[in-house]
C-alpha cells in the first residue's frame, strides 16, 4: 500500500519533468550521483533531486554510496530529468523498473537528507520518519549535514592555500 502511494505521489513531479531517459546505472560516485549510459551510447551524470547525502568523507557516506550501488548499479532505470545543477550534472529522479524510487530507499535507511533549500514535502515526510525512528545516520542526535560539512571544508581549504 505504501508503494502505492510513493507511486502515486512521486508521480505527479514526473509529469512536469522536461526529458525522460532509460539506461544502465554504470557507476555509483557517491550516495547521490550516478551515471546512466544509453542505448544511443551517451551518458549523463545524475544527481538524483531533492536529496543530498553525506559526503564520502563523512560518516554513512560510504554506506550510502554501497547502498545506492547494491540498488542500481548495471540494473536499468528510467530517468525524469529536471535540469542541471551548476555543476552542470543532471539533475532528476531515477526510477527501477518496477517504478521503486532510489530516493525513498535512501532517506527510509536514513542515509540521506532532503535538500537544504525548498525540501520536496513528501520526501521530508519519510526523512522525519527515519529521524524520528533512528535509522541510519539520525542514529546521532546531531549529525552533520552535508551542505554544513562543505562548507567546512571550503573554509578549511581557503585558509590553508
Amino acid at each position: 500500500m505504501i508503494k502505492a502511494i510513493y507511486l502515486v505521489v512521486f508521480s505527479l513531479p514526473l509529469l512536469m519533468a522536461a526529458e525522460s531517459i532509460v539506461g544502465e546505472v554504470t557507476a555509483i560516485h557517491d550516495g547521490n550521483t550516478l551515471e546512466v549510459s544509453t542505448k544511443e551510447n551517451q551518458t549523463y551524470r545524475i544527481v538524483l533531486m531533492g536529496i543530498d547525502c553525506p559526503e564520502l568523507q563523512q560518516e554513512y557516506g560510504i554506506e550510502a554510496r554501497d547502498f545506492l550501488a547494491q540498488w542500481l548499479l548495471h540494473e536499468e532505470v528510467t530517468v525524469q530529468i529536471h535540469g542541471k545543477d551548476r555543476n552542470r550534472n543532471y539533475v532528476g529522479v531515477v526510477l527501477l523498473t518496477e517504478g521503486e524510487d532510489v530516493r525513498v530507499a535512501l532517506l527510509e535507511e536514513g542515509l540521506a537528507w532532503t535538500a537544504e533549500e525548498n525540501p520536496i514535502p513528501e520526501l521530508e515526510v519519510i526523512r522525519c520518519d527515519a529521524a524520528r525512528n533512528g535509522r541510519g545516520l539520525w542514529h546521532h542526535e546531531t549529525p552533520l549535514a552535508p551542505w554544513t560539512f562543505r562548507r567546512q571544508q571550503s573554509t578549511l581549504e581557503a585558509k590553508s592555500q
